[in-house]
């Protein structure tokens, strides 16, 4: 007993000489304030302390909206990052059938994707020196005028817009060939290739369907694929 009364009075003689650590505590707090309800009895309403508990609450929203500001800030940062690392070793080629295959043994584990697609038009059916072009790399394929706006809106009306996230459709297997079902999500990007040339698509497809999903900004995707289209006319010019 005189052990017990001992070590209290060491505690009420710290907790006295700072009382802060008993207002920093939440869960000590929150421990005094309902003993001071029960003390109260049941009749008694405190305006104070549902006041607190408001503000209690109020405070955990903030925070966890704090956190995903901070979690969207860093991956906002990381998709840049990867974005650059990714332009960066795009450019490295220095001719063009390097440069396709770059695409997809390079660039693509970069932007963690499992397949990289370059699809270009023509308004004319493939003669033999495309059907070379084509056999340069399985990144690269030559379609009919026409058929990029088709893929991209998916059949619905109105113009397709510049960068299209998504999962994939049964259209899939056009552009991606055997491929088709290991992909699950697609990012696809629309190339102006400049004046006088019919426009290009970059295609990137994902085993996970939740990699690029419809509700995601599509910034980075658009910088890149305005890098991409420059560097393609210089191959074209």
């Amino acid at each position: 007993m005189a052990e017990g009364s001992a070590l209290a009075e060491e505690l009420r003689g710290k907790l006295i000489a700072k009382p802060e650590v008993i207002l920093e505590d939440r869960d000590l707090m929150k421990a005094l304030i309902a003993a001071n309800e029960r003390a109260m009895g049941a009749n008694i309403v405190d305006l104070r302390g549902i006041a607190m508990e408001r503000l209690e609450a109020r405070l955990d929203r903030l925070e966890d909206t704090h956190r995903s500001v901070i979690a969207a800030a860093y991956e906002n940062l990381a998709g840049t990052n990867q974005i650059h690392r990714a332009i960066l070793k795009m450019l490295d080629p220095v001719d063009f059938e390097d440069f396709l295959h770059n695409l997809g043994a390079e660039v693509g584990p970069i932007l963690r994707v499992e397949s990289v697609r370059l699809v270009l038009e023509s308004a004319q059916s493939a003669t033999e020196e495309e059907s070379a072009v084509k056999r340069m790399s399985d990144v690269l394929s030559v379609t009919s005028a026409g058929f990029i706006d088709g893929y991209m809106s998916g059949g619905r009306a109105g113009a397709p817009r510049a960068v299209v996230l998504r999962q994939t459709n049964a259209d899939a297997i056009r552009v991606y060939g055997d491929q088709a079902e290991a992909i699950g999500s697609e990012a696809i990007m629309r190339l102006d290739l400049g004046q006088g040339r019919l426009p290009g698509m970059l295609v990137m497809g994902a085993a996970d369907p939740h990699q690029f999903r419809t509700n995601q900004g599509t910034d980075l995707l658009t910088f890149f694929a305005g890098v991409f289209e420059r560097a393609m006319r210089r191959w074209l010019a």
